[in-house]
């Protein structure tokens, strides 16, 4: 796709007096860093004033519903019900569907809503409950989590990666960090819709700035609480693993590596999952809660593979759900098998970002039961390659926010939406910022059937791109070496 669309040509440090950038990181990162991060803050603190999914429409309501009456059932029920239906625990009526991860902190969000304002979360009157004072701490766990969670780890991957090995200058930084802390996509599902992406984004982060400082044990540890707060953490699942072994087939005594890593992965689940681990009936029936095949092959219109050609291929008519589980899982697999042999073949950091970004495409476009809200996931290797990819960050979250619009209408958030979408217009165009060496073509056609065809062909060159690496990556040489 011709010459890279790296970073710009820095400007003589003489002329940089126009660059906002700049003039953020003049003292040092963390001060940017903080500068930003309060924005961001107060931009997450506007947004939650808006509506909410589901708010006032009763019986079910919608997601922030859904997240208060987990609060509910995980106060007032032992951890041995929290995923079994009873008379107590209807798990028609939003029953938990997320690992039990999200139903600690469910638990823990719903002990300060207790304190406050305990009507709203006691068991079964409080359904439906949507007070003023009610919504408002609900509003702040959000708030909470992104700063407890997402923020830290987005410092810290930028110290990790950008910051004492010559990569980027500090304008460069500040922007990366605005691009990440500001992405309206996850602003607008969590402190919008109502969700808490930002835990199980925020510990995924921690575990890639793990891997690129070379603190594999920590890695494991963070990525195994991602995918045990959301399973879809396992988007990423296959870069990390080819990474990780391809690290420890090039060292001595590579079973050995490898079943260090594994015992510390398995330590993790076992402490997340040890109230359910004592029967085999209550371990299975937790199981079956987080894979609700019955919801079908995808939800609503979502870009992805499958409900773009359902127009011409009626998936569901045509085929029963044990072969479109059989059919998804591998185009999933085989879509992400290129980029998982590139990292086994050479595993380098680069290599590693680029193989988050192929594998969660790969996920998002080919496996069973997408929704639109997933698109958080590929969104954010493409947030933390913005520095090396920005004219395919750009293009991403343009169509990540198109993609979201039919939902952004259902729960009447178009006027944060479109005010996030011009922040973001212009912080990325700021002066000091980005320079896209290609030009984006615009479409009049705003149809799921584009943005599908648009993100299988950044998939097919994120993964060109990967091997390319192949040709001048130096990263890995000294592991060729037996440690």
């Amino acid at each position: 796709m011709g010459k890279s669309t790296g970073r710009k040509a820095m400007k003589n440090e003489e002329g940089g007096n126009c660059d906002p950038w700049r003039w953020l990181v003049h003292r040092n990162i963390g001060a940017s860093f903080l500068c930003i991060a309060v924005f961001a803050f107060l931009v997450r603190v506007a947004v939650s004033f808006h509506p909410y999914s589901g708010a006032g429409n009763p019986p079910k309501y919608g997601d922030y519903e859904a997240q208060r009456h987990w609060m509910e059932v995980t106060l007032n029920l032992p951890a041995k019900e929290w995923y079994h239906n009873s008379t107590t625990n209807d798990l028609n009526y939003w029953g938990l569907d997320y690992p039990p991860l999200t139903a600690y902190q469910s638990y823990v969000h719903g002990l300060f809503l207790r304190t406050f304002h305990p009507e709203s979360v006691s068991l079964f009157t409080s359904r439906g409950h949507e007070s003023y004072f009610g919504r408002l701490l609900m509003r702040w766990t959000v708030l909470s989590s992104d700063i407890l969670f997402l923020f830290p780890a987005v410092f810290c991957f930028v110290v990790v990666c950008y910051t004492g090995h010559g990569r980027g200058c500090r304008s460069d930084i500040a922007w990366l960090i605005a691009m990440i802390l500001l992405n309206p996509c996850q602003i607008l599902i969590d402190h919008g819709h109502f969700q808490y992406n930002c835990i199980s984004l925020g510990l995924t982060i921690g575990a890639v700035a793990a891997i690129l400082s070379d603190k594999e044990f920590v890695a494991c540890v963070l990525f195994s609480l991602a995918l045990n707060h959301k399973q879809m953490s396992a988007y990423f699942a296959p870069a990390f693993f080819s990474h990780l072994l391809g690290k420890c087939l090039r060292r001595q005594n590579p079973i050995f590596e490898v079943s260090k890593l594994g015992l510390v992965v398995v330590g993790t689940f076992a402490i997340v999952w040890w109230p359910y681990l004592h029967s085999m009936d209550t371990f299975l029936g937790v199981l079956q809660r987080l894979a609700p095949f019955d919801r079908g092959l995808y939800e609503d219109y979502v870009a992805n593979f499958w409900c773009t050609t359902s127009v011409l291929i009626k998936w569901k008519k045509l085929f029963t759900i044990k072969s479109l589980k059989l059919l998804s899982f591998w185009a999933t697999i085989l879509t992400c098998l290129p980029s998982m042999i590139q990292q086994i073949w050479s595993p380098s950091h680069r290599g590693f970002l680029y193989g988050l970004l192929n594998s969660s495409f790969s996920f998002y476009l080919f496996s069973f039961q997408v929704h639109e809200k997933s698109i958080l996931l590929p969104l954010l290797p493409a947030s933390l390659l913005a520095l090396e990819e920005p004219f395919h960050f750009r293009w991403l979250t343009h169509y990540a926010l198109l993609s979201m619009f039919p939902l952004m209408c259902r729960d009447k958030l178009i006027l944060p939406y479109m005010a996030l979408f011009v922040l973001f217009y212009l912080l990325y165009h700021a002066p000091g910022g980005r320079e896209d060496t290609r030009k984006m073509q615009s479409s009049s056609t705003l149809k799921s059937f584009t943005i599908s065809f648009l993100f299988i062909l950044l998939t097919v060159y994120t993964n060109a791109k990967q091997w390319m690496l192949l040709k001048h990556s130096t990263l890995m040489d000294k592991d060729k070496k037996f440690v």
